[in-house]
């Protein structure tokens, strides 16, 4: 019998998780998605879907985790590429991520159903909470780096900035679930001026070290 490669595994986990995403998507939630929808839209038997994942729970976690474990890459690479750069370039990065997955895979939608059902289900609520830590855990390391280059206030906790970061995407998300992506044009460059690079032309530095711009027409100062 042919050996299965882990490439085969990586693709067929990936085929799994597509299917659930649009039954959810296409019936209105997880409660109205059977196992068997999922079974019939991946084409595969109950047997080699379970031995993914043993339940429906576990497919709401793995979409969950899939989608923040790449946009916390996309913040880390940005960050990393771009040593000592502006916090909003890493920020834009993500919502410009956001919005190709919500072309694509309806994330914003996905989203605020695992959000209703993190509260309600017991067992997969832990689970989601513990997922989000981490991702806070991961984000302040990112924020102590831009601390410890000048670019981020010294004399704020780093925890507290990075839940600041972190609130932003949630925002985005739900605005983009219940407005829909043409209402809301723009984040990405109203984040990049908002944190732009240190070193640019458009950057003022204020008290505690934080790039700011500050244009004079809208600031209402002279």
């Amino acid at each position: 019998m042919p050996k299965v490669t882990e490439q085969y595994l990586v693709d067929r986990r990936r085929h799994i998780l597509e299917a659930a995403r649009r039954c959810f998507l296409r019936n209105g939630g997880f409660q109205a998605t059977s196992m068997q929808d999922i079974f019939t839209e991946s084409g595969l038997s109950s047997g080699a879907v379970y031995r993914y994942f043993p339940s429906k729970d576990e497919m709401i976690l793995a979409i969950a985790e899939d989608n923040i474990r790449e946009v916390i890459g996309m913040i880390r690479t940005v960050a990393d590429e771009h040593s000592g750069g502006a916090v909003g370039a890493a920020l834009a990065a993500a919502t410009d991520l956001v919005d190709t997955k919500t072309e694509h895979e309806g994330l914003p939608e996905l989203s605020v159903q695992v959000w209703a059902e993190a509260l309600r289900n017991p067992h997969l609520g832990p689970q989601y909470r513990r997922m989000l830590m981490q991702t806070r855990a991961e984000v302040t390391d990112i924020v102590r780096d831009h601390q410890d280059a000048g670019h981020l206030p010294p004399n704020v906790p780093a925890t507290a900035l990075a839940d600041v970061l972190i609130s932003i995407l949630p925002g985005y998300i739900l605005q983009l679930a219940l407005l829909g992506p043409n209402t809301i044009p723009g984040i990405a460059d109203a984040l990049r001026a908002l944190w732009p690079h240190p070193g640019s032309d458009e950057a003022q530095t204020v008290p505690g070290g934080l790039a700011m711009r500050l244009p004079a027409s809208d600031s209402g100062m002279t």
